[in-house]
């Protein structure tokens, strides 16, 4: 493994697109803080974001998890480029004259996508302890440690993201068309479940059941957007009796996990047979 990955990490310092995205991706994560400085007017009621408790353990586990998940297309284009860059420099076929496996070949770039998922999440931890240890009302072992599945989740959707992105490198070839293909299919996603919902199960909740297991749908409902757990937003549901704000189950389901992780393995097996039956 540890060889796999000294090649692809050859490959992408030597990528000077790779490292201007890498590095305005972690740029980005670390403008989460700059959230604390939003205010805004509802009605005749003032806002301000730092007030609602975003920086309070647990509840910052999921506030920076959700956002950075928010900035992960920037390292999805580092994985397409990475992985169709070896059609265009036709360095696939040299690392096969080389000795290396088409196994080993899918084996690298899956390293390489689970190295910079596992960097992110250690990232996002450091940046969420240090705000929260600098602005948190509460700062017990207990609190801190609650809901720090909430990294493990985000861990997982990044890798059955990067793979799928591996995937459509390894298809198509063409770093512009397989984000095109990205696109195309959550359009595709969309129309499915706008057709479920209004026609098919109209009226019913039958779609999200349906809707879980798609993959672009099962990574965005890993961790859902956690605006409607501000305390202020709470009250207000409270006092307009909007049920459906205070209903909203938070919580982190193993059975999405899982989906996720049976979708990372088709993505990869996918990507290794594409591989396998080609004449590169």
């Amino acid at each position: 493994m540890i060889r796999l990955l000294q090649i692809e990490w050859i490959k992408l310092k030597n990528s000077r697109a790779s490292k201007v995205l890498i590095s305005v991706y972690f740029v980005l994560l670390l403008s989460i803080s700059l959230v604390s400085m939003i205010n805004f007017n509802l009605g005749d009621i003032h806002i301000s974001i730092a007030d609602q408790g975003i920086f309070n353990f647990p509840f910052i586990w999921h506030f920076n998890t959700y956002f950075a998940g928010l900035f992960k297309i920037f390292l999805l284009l580092v994985v397409v480029s990475m992985t169709a860059n070896e059609y265009a420099n036709r360095t696939i076929k040299q690392n096969l004259i080389d000795g290396m496996s088409k196994k080993e070949f899918i084996l690298s770039k899956f390293y390489m996508v689970v190295l910079l998922a596992f960097l992110s999440t250690v990232f996002v931890f450091i940046v969420s302890l240090i705000q929260g240890l600098l602005y948190s009302d509460y700062r017990e072992f207990s609190s801190i440690t609650t809901d720090l599945i909430f990294l493990l989740a985000y861990f997982i959707k990044l890798v059955a993201f990067f793979s799928f992105g591996l995937f459509l490198g390894v298809l198509i070839k063409r770093s512009a068309f397989a984000i095109g293909a990205l696109g195309v299919w959550y359009i595709i996603e969309n129309v499915i479940y706008g057709l479920l919902r209004w026609k098919v199960f109209k009226g019913q909740e039958i779609h999200e059941k349906i809707m879980q297991f798609f993959p672009l749908h099962a990574m965005s409902n890993v961790i859902i957007q956690p605006f409607t757990r501000f305390n202020k937003v709470k009250s207000i549901a409270k006092t307009t009796n909007t049920k459906e704000l205070l209903g909203i189950d938070y919580h982190i389901h193993t059975e999405q996990l899982l989906i996720l992780i049976v979708w990372t393995f088709i993505f990869v097996y996918l990507s290794y047979i594409l591989i396998k039956k080609r004449d590169l």
